[in-house]
């Protein structure tokens, strides 16, 4: 089957099976941009995910990116950026664009992370922020030899959200902290090897595993049909590959990583820039590069979210989000990335020995008014 062609920013089919059930098949449908995620696309998604869910006739949900560059390489910075105020206001329940994205953005995943039936995402191609977010609570995790996984955050006075705080956290020690700091891309046998992906596929399986979906007989029974689904993958994997160069270096980073002081693990990594390993250099010169802000809250993200739930992770995400975006250095870090490409932000604090205890709990105060509820308090705890 081939993409169906429409000027939808997201495209959805429900595919008859041999069996009498159908398939859910989601499109995210902005190419142009790498399926950069907006509000009206989490919408459209919500509504018919919750659509498929009331529906006894539809046995699965499967989740891919129109063209073969990216699954979603993040969210809509473009419009993201238009939001924001020329001149900071420091006030990130003022912008009600963000305040209404995030909401709906983060109980998107969650529900995907708690679907009641089989999720299956097709992440070829790039993987990043928003797109990480719609994947990770997938229950079958599909990547092929273009996946590229990453939580580049930083480098734009972010951090890695979506549920971020939730994946990194429950890598091997050191990894999640390694990854989330450095904005570091990893490849499919890394993905595969951390459990970010569950399957590998041929970049060309695409039609065939339509195929067998709609052949394979389904049921009523979720663990059945989450069997059928594992038996047509199995059949379609490449197997596991070979280790890539991030577990090949984690017990490494159990070591450069450990410790409760960000900034002696930020010193520890930026001094792997004269390495002779490329891969270890590239990641150092890349934080140096990053919002040493973001870098540090990054850091406390995932000690704070280190025994919390699902539910709880995204609330404080949410909370965290807010904050980061209404400072100057998100701003700063889409324009000179992005925007005007300069590649040259102005980060405030410049230097990593600048940012302070104080400042980073700032990013922790919930910003709407004291009598309101977290706007999603629905998720539960």
């Amino acid at each position: 089957m081939t993409q169906p062609f429409s000027v939808a920013p997201v495209l959805f089919e429900t595919l008859p099976t041999q069996s009498g059930y159908h398939v859910g098949v989601a499109w995210l449908n902005q190419p142009q941009a790498l399926n950069g995620l907006s509000l009206e696309m989490t919408q459209a998604l919500q509504a018919q995910l919750n659509a498929w869910e009331a529906d006894p006739a539809v046995a699965v949900v499967v989740l891919r990116g129109s063209g073969e560059k990216a699954f979603c390489a993040g969210g809509d910075l473009q419009t993201i950026y238009k939001s924001l105020p020329a001149v900071p206001t420091h006030d990130g329940w003022a912008n009600d664009y963000l305040k209404t994205f995030f909401r709906v953005e983060y109980a998107l995943d969650h529900h995907i992370h708690c679907y009641s039936k089989p999720v299956v995402c097709w992440a070829n191609g790039i993987v990043m922020g928003g797109g990480a977010g719609l994947m990770m609570g997938a229950s079958h995790r599909i990547g092929t030899p273009s996946t590229r996984f990453a939580m580049p955050e930083t480098t734009i006075g972010m951090f890695p959200d979506v549920g971020g705080t939730w994946l990194l956290n429950r890598m091997p020690a050191g990894v999640g902290r390694f990854l989330a700091m450095t904005g570091t891309s990893i490849g499919v046998a890394d993905a595969y090897a951390l459990g970010v992906i569950n399957y590998v596929l041929p970049d060309t399986a695409w039609p065939e595993l339509l195929n067998r979906l709609g052949t394979a007989s389904w049921g009523q029974n979720r663990m059945q049909n989450d069997a059928v689904i594992h038996t047509c993958l199995e059949a379609l994997g490449l197997g596991a590959p070979d280790p890539g160069p991030l577990i090949c270096h984690a017990p490494e980073m159990a070591r450069w990583c450990a410790g409760p002081d960000w900034y002696q693990v930020y010193q520890t990594l930026t001094g792997l820039h004269g390495s002779d390993d490329v891969w270890l250099s590239q990641a150092a010169q890349r934080l140096k590069k990053a919002c040493p802000a973001t870098v540090a809250l990054s850091f406390e993200m995932l000690k704070r979210g280190r025994h919390l739930s699902l539910a709880q992770i995204f609330q404080m995400e949410y909370t965290v989000a807010l904050n980061a975006t209404a400072r100057g250095d998100f701003r700063e870090g889409i324009r000179a990335l992005l925007i005007e490409k300069t590649g040259n932000p102005k980060w405030s604090p410049a230097d990593a020995d600048q940012v302070d205890t104080p400042l980073v709990d700032a990013f922790f105060v919930p910003p709407w008014p004291d009598d309101e509820p977290h706007p999603l308090a629905v998720l539960g705890y």
